[in-house]
Parts: C-alpha cells; structure tokens; sequence
C-alpha cells in the first residue's frame, strides 16, 4: 500500500469510528498495513504533553518521567519545520549531542529506531504530531510523503480524539501537596486568596505561596491556567 492510499485509509476508519474505543481498536491493525510496529499521536502543549499510543507502557512511562519531550530530536525536527518526514535513529551520529544518542538507544530497547512524523498546527497554536515507529533501522521509501494527504489524515484523527475527549494512554505525573491541592480546589470554587486565607485559617503569604508552588508544579503561565488544568487531570 503506498502512503496517499494509507493516509486516505486513515481518513475513512477515523470518520467510521464512534466511539474512541473503536478508534484506538483499529489504529495499530491500521499501521500495521503499512508495515509499521507502533504508533504514537502526541499532543504538545506548553504545560503538558499527553499521547495516545501503542508503544510499550515501559517506554511511555519513561519517556514522560525522563521529560524526553524536551530533548526528542523527532519533535524538535516537527515543531521547526511542520511538515510530514521520515526518521531514523542512526541519522546523523556526528552531530548529535550525547543526550540524544542516550534517547536513541533506550527507544532501541524497545523497538523504535525509524519512522513517519507528521506534526500539525492545532488550537491556540499548539502542536500535534503522528508517527509511526519500526524496528527498522531505516525505512525504504522511494517516494517523497504527500504534504496534503499526510496533514488531512492526521487533522481528522485530532478532530476526532477532541470530538471523543479521548483518554490520553501517557501523560507527565503531577504531585501537588495537600496544601496546594486544597488552595487550589478553593481557587477553582472562585475564591480569592484572602477568603481562602480565612477558610483554611492560613495568612495571606501562605496561601499565595501554596498556589505559586502548585503553579510551578503543573508548568502553568497563570492561577487560572493552573486552577483549569488542575481540573481537567482530575487533581482536584
């Protein structure tokens, strides 16, 4: 199957799907057509990434608590250049630094040494990103990857995860205190830190000083931002 045929697939099996169940349950028979072992749908925001995958629950889990979004070569290439390309681990060994050579290595471990990213740009300039992983060294492909089939495909795969609110497979772990949890539940109920200092009986300063830790903690730009996103990983 070439990639514009799989791609189109990819667009009529996500449209198909009704529930996100459906969805994830065809999606690794899907890439496996196109002979690929595994895939991995990242959705990169600035206080958090989250990913719904195949890859190995081992690998998933370290790669988020190794914070490997900030070191991936596969999504720093995606976020400068936006376009569909292909990868392998064994690329340009001179050039990278001994931390991405480590990375390359432990994704060997499991089975990820080449493959297809297609990143897009979605809401409020985020970034998502397709790919499709082999244990491959390289990839033998004769032809270049059609831009617009690849991004229309994995625009419609978004869609449809947001439309599903779908279960993430990985995300980073938060751990806030108990302090910080309770300031920020009462945050979240629309009280401001002098209502919060009068309700837990705390002074002004430690309430502040709670709520800027737990915004620290979850990478947030805001209180706000930190109370929405508390909210949304069921913290609080």
């Amino acid at each position: 199957m070439d990639l514009k045929t799989w791609f189109q697939r990819l667009t009529d099996v996500t449209s198909a799907a009704r529930t996100q169940e459906v969805l994830k349950e065809a999606l690794p028979d899907l890439v496996e057509e196109l002979g690929f072992d595994c895939y991995a749908y990242l959705y990169i925001q600035p206080s958090r990434t989250y990913a719904y995958s195949n890859y190995s629950p081992e690998w998933l889990k370290h790669y988020f608590d190794s914070d490997y979004t900030t070191i991936d070569p596969v999504v720093k290439t995606a976020s400068t250049t936006l376009r569909a390309f292909t990868w392998c681990s064994g690329g340009s060994r001179h050039s990278e630094t001994k931390e991405v050579r480590r990375f390359y290595s432990e994704a060997g471990d499991f089975g990820i040494r080449s493959g297809i990213s297609i990143p897009i740009r979605t809401a409020c300039r985020h970034m998502s990103m397709l790919t499709l992983a082999s244990s491959k060294p390289s990839l033998p492909l004769d032809k270049d990857i059609d831009q617009i089939a690849a991004v229309t495909a994995v625009a419609f795969l978004h869609a449809k995860l947001e439309e599903h609110n779908a279960k993430p497979t990985a995300q980073p772990t938060f751990e806030l205190t108990a302090k910080q949890t309770l300031c920020l539940k009462w945050s979240a109920e629309g009280k401001p830190m002098k209502s919060i200092a009068t309700l837990e009986n705390m002074s002004f300063a430690t309430v502040n000083f709670h709520l800027n830790n737990a915004r620290k903690v979850l990478d947030a730009g805001s209180l706000a931002q930190a109370t929405a996103l508390a909210t949304k990983l069921g913290l609080i």
